[in-house]
């Protein structure tokens, strides 16, 4: 994708600030790294970016092929946990160490399609034009590529979620999200931040845009949860967002000095 110089002037008018970093969270997804590296790097070609790989403590091949990519790839940056955190653990991370005006967050396992993330950037500019509010462009699989158990598991998930947070997203759950750095740094933060960042958007003012996005086969590896496990941390969790949506007002400044 081209992107006119006077769309990355204006959204990282900073030199040497790249427009967009990707963060990618890895746990023992070693084979799924190289080929998901490299379609990033085609997506975004013309683009000014930098890739941000979090390898939250792999056991398996992962830090040996994050170093060789690391010494490659001038625009490559890696950060490990000495122990797994969890994925929104090593999200977090890697905001905090990116430096693009705007972030996209992608899977490890190569399920995303990184080809979607200039239009969803194209989504991001339509959407700040309209006003100065928070925007997260946040994508939905409309054809998944999961089991059914998996599809069915996540369609209750989020028609719950829907109904106690009002938070107008279809599918929550995608790993392909795009927002700017330093509105997901006002956020709270905490474990499975990851799964309510709509609800915490509008929480601050914002407003989410969803995007259609393609959705991939799992080429190598097998998924680190199941519905059963997503739903023991989900309901603690859903109930904590919905406390925080009601302990929350958005403050509306009037006038302010300089």
């Amino acid at each position: 994708m081209n992107i006119e110089p006077s769309f990355q002037t204006q959204f990282a008018p900073d030199a040497g600030v790249p427009l967009i970093s990707v963060v990618v969270p890895v746990h023992n997804e070693g084979p799924n790294i190289r080929p998901l590296v490299a379609a990033i790097s085609v997506a975004l070609e013309g683009v000014d970016h930098e890739i941000v790989y979090v390898d939250d403590g792999s056991s398996d091949g992962s830090p040996k092929i994050l170093a060789e990519l690391a010494s490659e790839l001038p625009n490559f940056r890696r950060i490990r946990h000495n122990k797994s955190c969890g994925q929104s653990g090593a999200v977090i991370t890697g905001v905090k160490k990116a430096r693009g005006a705007f972030i996209a967050t992608l899977d490890g396992d190569g399920q995303n399609d990184p080809a979607d993330i200039p239009a969803m950037l194209a989504a991001a500019r339509e959407a700040e034009a309209v006003g100065p509010r928070p925007v997260l462009i946040a994508g939905h699989r409309v054809n998944r590529k999961d089991s059914g158990s998996k599809r069915w598991g996540s369609k209750i998930a989020n028609r719950v979620r829907s109904y106690l947070l009002r938070d107008a997203t279809p599918d929550t759950g995608c790993g392909l999200k795009l927002f700017r750095r330093e509105a997901f740094l006002e956020l709270p933060h905490f474990d499975h931040i990851h799964r309510f960042l709509p609800a915490l958007f509008i929480r601050a003012g914002g407003h989410v845009v969803s995007v259609p996005v393609r959705h991939h086969a799992r080429a190598y590896g097998a998924s680190h949860y199941n519905n059963w496990q997503r739903f023991k941390v989900g309901v603690v969790d859903l109930l904590g967002v919905a406390w925080l949506q009601r302990r929350w007002n958005v403050p509306q400044i009037e006038a302010a000095s300089e």
